[in-house]
């Protein structure tokens, strides 16, 4: 009798686990920031920032290039939240964010 009751609730915590599995669209966008002076204070700060950014899946700030590459889920935020997210570092006086192509 405990077997199965073990192996039902077995089967219903797999049948959950995969039940609530949602997909989600992912996009990436390339975002030009003016304003940073150095690589660890403004560059991994802002990384940092945007890494923790509810919907963000992975970001990477480029000092040298003044660009940071963002993949985020698009059903959490956007573009311009990520980028107005930027633009709101330090009350919007370090830093001027938006939209670029990536360079090759």
């Amino acid at each position: 009798m405990k077997i199965q009751k073990f192996i039902y609730a077995l089967l219903l915590s797999i049948f959950l686990m995969f039940s609530c599995k949602k997909e989600f669209k992912t996009a990436q966008v390339a975002i030009a920031i003016s304003g940073m002076t150095c690589e660890i204070g403004c560059a991994k700060m802002i990384q940092s920032k945007l890494s923790k950014t509810e919907g963000v899946a992975a970001a990477e700030v480029i000092f040298k290039d003044s660009i940071a590459k963002v993949t985020f889920d698009m059903a959490k935020t956007s573009k311009s939240e990520i980028i107005s997210m930027i633009n709101g570092i330090a009350d919007g006086t370090l830093y001027s964010a938006k939209e670029t192509k990536l360079l090759k």
